[in-house]
């Protein structure tokens, strides 16, 4: 569907398209008109940016305009890290249209960062992703978090972060990982780290890791149910791929 905006896009004139708010018959319409009828996870990310702007400019249309800047960012991991002053250098964009952006972004970060009671069950390793995916694809080193549930696989304690560094079972000490949760009473443990290569192929390290608290925590009558991997856009469930857990 991007492919098929992007070729109706270049086939209207610029003259006609230039710095006018999207409107019905107009190309730039075509995103609103699928986050209506499919919902937003329907979108690719340019358009999500795009009816954000709103509007492009007198060179580019704004479908165009948010993929560069998107690609000039670096994407929305890229877009979070820059502040305000930083963003007003991306061409195309004045202080209305980066303050709807950087506000945009503040959002997706505070729903991250709800208080538990706020938080749904976790039913799924999307669901886990939904809390935190966003904000740990944009660290910049490497991060391990555990997320304690309940008997009923409700969050207990926020994700608390456990090790910074490469992340492997000779420097993760495994006593660390489960202290947390032994104190709570937790029933079951989500791991989750990062990849700042933007790849969430899990390593050999991520399994012998992830093999390693599952032992340990089979001693401890501490469930291991995933150990999740963030990369750019994209995540890993070691558990899908029957990495490190035992085979039934």
């Amino acid at each position: 569907m991007t492919e098929v905006t992007a070729e109706v896009e270049d086939f209207t004139p610029p003259t006609r398209r230039a710095g006018r708010k999207v409107s019905e018959g107009d190309p730039e319409v075509m995103p609103r008109e699928r986050l209506e009828r499919f919902g937003p996870e329907s979108l690719a990310d340019h358009e999500l940016i795009a009816i954000l702007l709103r509007t492009g400019t007198e060179k580019e249309g704004v479908l165009r305009l948010a993929r560069r800047i998107l690609d000039e960012s670096g994407g929305f991991v890229g877009m979070q890290r820059l502040d305000l002053e930083e963003m007003l250098q991306v061409g195309g964009l004045g202080p209305a249209k980066a303050a709807t952006l950087k506000a945009a972004l503040e959002i997706g970060r505070r729903v991250a960062r709800l208080p538990i009671e706020e938080r749904p069950a976790i039913g799924s390793p999307e669901d886990v992703i939904d809390l935190i995916g966003f904000e740990m694809a944009a660290l910049e080193q490497e991060q391990l978090r555990v997320v304690l549930l309940d008997t009923k696989n409700r969050i207990i304690r926020a994700p608390i972060k456990i090790y910074q560094g490469s992340v492997n079972e000779a420097a993760v000490r495994i006593s660390e990982l489960f202290r947390e949760a032994v104190r709570a009473n937790a029933v079951s443990i989500i791991l989750v780290h990062n990849h700042p290569t933007g790849d969430p192929t899990p390593s050999a390290a991520d399994v012998a890791l992830t093999a390693e608290v599952v032992a340990a925590g089979a001693l401890l009558d501490i469930k291991l149910l995933d150990h999740l991997i963030i990369g750019q856009g994209r995540h890993s469930s070691l558990k899908r791929l029957g990495l490190g857990f035992p085979r039934k």
